[in-house]
């Protein structure tokens, strides 16, 4: 069994007509008479983003640390200074950077166009802000179907995040630790896919003696090659509940990415085509395809595209989660968390696909545990 790091958090929201969520309000100052935006989580993201672009190290990395965790801070931090609190409650936020956003807020900069690689990423108290309008929504949810273990670049146990799911009442999990061919994330082998199985049965009896309803799927995060191929063998896929297939590869190419989607899609061991966009906040835009193309044909093979809402990737991207939602493709949310507290990223993807419009019979979380793995059979059965 093999332990490794959380990896680092980010995120980030688009803005108005620059791509941003400033939210324009009338503050009266002495002596200037103009309308004035209060920043929001998001527009601070960019602008210190924008600072650790002009600023050398060690300062740089202060500024791009703090521009990805603005995401997940729990309050605006507008909030926060209107009731005459520290901004170093924030992560990431120490008297320097705090100094800085109290500038921008009593003065706030001219909005600049936001580069893609930081568009379209929600912020925690915005996605809240979503959801509160449907709070339903929270209550549909039964599980969460990608997250990681110690069993490849997971911090927690099996068990650990068995019981993280049973704290937010599900009905299930999937493990998808990463494939063997992904040796820097500590992928899995067959073998070690096969002992995991063992551990996930002794859980699960565990969980059903207490009288639990929560069970752990087996499944694996199955590393794509660019032609849309696995990198473990067939017999391995006997015996899972459900498979996320991902590319992890050649994510830096500019032209046209299709057919690796479609080949991937057509490959008969995925029900679920992860993060397909392979984008990260501030890092990389991921690939670019015939979107349209792309969810056409997973709406016709009845197979799912993910929102995976881990903050740095929020993928699919709002813009792609409409052209799926016009495509008629089921949607999957995870969060592929790398630890237990992690699990609460899940609402950036629910409010994402709830902006959208998805309807609810289109998310597969939605559905009760013996109908989702009906759905994976009847994907299966078509393959």
């Amino acid at each position: 069994m093999k332990s490794r790091q959380n990896s680092t958090i980010a995120t980030k929201s688009g803005r108005g007509k620059s791509g941003g969520n400033s939210n324009p309000t009338q503050v009266p100052r002495p002596g200037r008479v103009r309308t004035e935006r209060v920043l929001n989580n998001s527009d601070i993201a960019e602008l210190l983003a924008q600072e650790s672009e002009k600023a050398r190290p060690p300062l740089q990395r202060a500024f791009r640390r703090a521009a990805r965790r603005a995401f997940l801070w729990p309050e605006e931090a507008s909030d926060i200074v209107a009731q005459n609190r520290s901004l170093a409650e924030l992560s990431g936020i120490g008297p320097y950077l705090e100094k800085k956003i109290r500038a921008w807020m009593a003065d706030p900069p001219a909005e600049l166009p936001v580069p893609e690689i930081r568009t379209g990423f929600l912020s925690m108290p915005k996605a809240e802000a979503a959801l509160a309008k449907k709070p339903q929504w929270l209550s549909l949810l039964k599980g969460d179907l990608q997250m990681h273990s110690n069993w490849s670049d997971g911090s927690g146990s099996i068990r650990e995040m068995a019981d993280a799911g049973v704290e937010r009442n599900y009905e299930y999990i999937a493990i998808t630790d990463h494939s063997k061919g992904l040796k820097i994330a500590g992928g899995i082998d067959e073998t070690q896919l096969s002992q995991q199985a063992e551990e996930i049965e002794e859980i699960n009896q565990s969980l059903q003696e207490t009288g639990t309803k929560l069970r752990v799927l087996r499944s694996i995060e199955l590393n794509l090659n660019p032609r849309g191929e696995g990198d473990m063998e067939e017999r391995a896929f006997v015996g899972l509940d459900i498979v996320v297939g991902c590319f992890h590869s050649s994510l830096r190419k500019t032209e046209d990415q299709t057919e690796r989607y479609l080949a991937a899609l057509r490959n008969p061991a995925i029900q679920i085509l992860g993060h397909p966009r392979g984008r990260i906040y501030n890092f990389r835009v991921g690939l670019k395809a015939d979107w349209p193309r792309v969810f056409a044909m997973a709406a016709e093979l009845d197979k799912a595209v993910e929102i995976d809402s881990y903050p740095d990737r929020q993928d699919l991207s709002p813009d792609l989660v409409l052209l799926a939602k016009k495509a008629g493709c089921r949607i999957s949310l995870s969060t592929d968390s790398h630890g237990p507290s992690q699990l609460s990223f899940i609402k950036l993807g629910l409010a994402s696909a709830m902006l959208a419009g998805i309807k609810e019979e289109r998310i597969l979380n939605f559905m009760p545990r013996q109908n989702l793995l009906k759905w994976v059979q009847s994907v299966r059965s078509r393959s």
